[in-house]
């Protein structure tokens, strides 16, 4: 349970979706049942009928910043620059950031950009280095301009004009991520209104994905590894809401790994949560027990990762793994831009 290759399984490469569905709700979703593992096939947009009246759908509205730059050095040579904690930075405009060129650039030199955009290499880290940014009268009109959406290295593209759109969830409003929350994707208006007329409530919470979305379990004892923290903000208004449905006996759901840390991170032994922001840090793998989390939409994720091991946790990692190895028979489409899943129990 607690080997790294424990969470391996088989994926066909065309099974990676390198692009979104024509239209976003439309994708297939793969229901799991929690308690026996049990698996059902249904339309995305049939969610609506699997969650009940009084449920609280919590989303996370983290919106994708274009912060992958491609410029020059003062030497000529290319670099490239993503950033990582566009949140925090953006009032002064210095940045973590990961870059990637032949050469590293020494602390003092300058990067350039398109439309005068340049940086300061402040201090240079093992893997990433502060960037001081200048040269451009709005920075994050600039940013806009000349940025590029920093999409996962399994999608085997360029990013494009339609992944402005298509990588951004349609209630994305705190710029921060450098990748999208995914199991979002899946959701339009026309859904949100209909969960609503159903008497479901979404609420929302902030966590902006980052760095350690990419970093790999590189531990053959998982529970050595250790993760990169990503801030959030668990509003007022979000934690009543869901404290007032565990109250009234209510599920809460989380969509995506996102919300699922957050919430966890964020409950009481007595399975509330307290509103808050800050640093979350939170590691979940199998032996974890769920304080708050009732129910989770997500998407089928890569082998050896944190994210697999998390739903591991909450369903069972023999029951994941059949559950996936059903998902490649019946070729559904993986990752970010792939199929959806949510893991829950029947209606109570």
């Amino acid at each position: 349970m607690y080997r790294l290759d424990d969470y391996d399984y088989v994926l066909p490469e065309e099974l990676i979706a390198q692009k979104q569905v024509a239209l976003r709700d439309r994708s297939r979703l793969m229901r799991l049942c929690r308690r026996t593992g049990a698996v059902h096939h249904h339309r995305f947009d049939d969610i609506a009928d699997l969650l009940a009246p009084g449920d609280v759908l919590v989303l996370n509205n983290t919106r994708v910043v274009p912060g992958r730059l491609l410029g020059r050095k003062e030497t000529g040579g290319k670099v490239e620059v993503l950033i990582l904690d566009y949140a925090q930075g953006a009032a002064r405009g210095v940045f973590t950031c990961m870059l990637k060129a032949s050469k590293r650039p020494r602390t003092g030199s300058r990067l350039h950009f398109e439309r005068g955009l340049t940086a300061e290499v402040v201090a240079v880290n093992d893997q990433t280095a502060t960037l001081s940014f200048s040269g451009a009268a709005d920075f994050e009109q600039t940013l806009d301009a000349i940025g590029h959406m920093p999409l996962p290295p399994y999608i085997r593209r360029e990013d494009g004009a339609a992944d402005r759109d298509t990588y951004q969830t349609v209630y994305a409003t705190q710029k921060g991520a450098i990748a999208a929350p995914t199991a979002g994707l899946h959701f339009t208006r026309p859904l949100l209104d209909r969960l609503t007329e159903r008497g479901i409530r979404t609420v929302q919470l902030t966590l902006h994905v980052g760095y350690g979305t990419f970093v790999p379990v590189r531990c053959d004892d998982i529970r050595q590894h250790r993760m990169h923290s990503e801030w959030f903000t668990l509003p007022p208004e979000t934690a009543a809401a869901i404290n007032a449905a565990k109250q009234q006996g209510h599920r809460v759901v989380a969509v995506g790994t996102t919300c699922v840390r957050t919430l966890e991170f964020c409950a009481t032994a007595q399975g509330t949560v307290t509103p808050r922001s800050g640093a979350c840090d939170l590691y979940i793998y199998p032996g974890y027990h769920f304080k708050l989390v009732d129910a989770m939409i997500t998407n089928f994720h890569l082998p050896k990762s944190t994210l697999l091991m998390l739903v591991s946790a909450f369903a069972g990692r023999e029951r994941i793994l059949r559950a996936y190895g059903e998902a490649v028979k019946e070729r559904y489409r993986f990752f970010s831009y792939g199929d959806g899943m949510i893991i829950i129990d029947d209606h109570r």
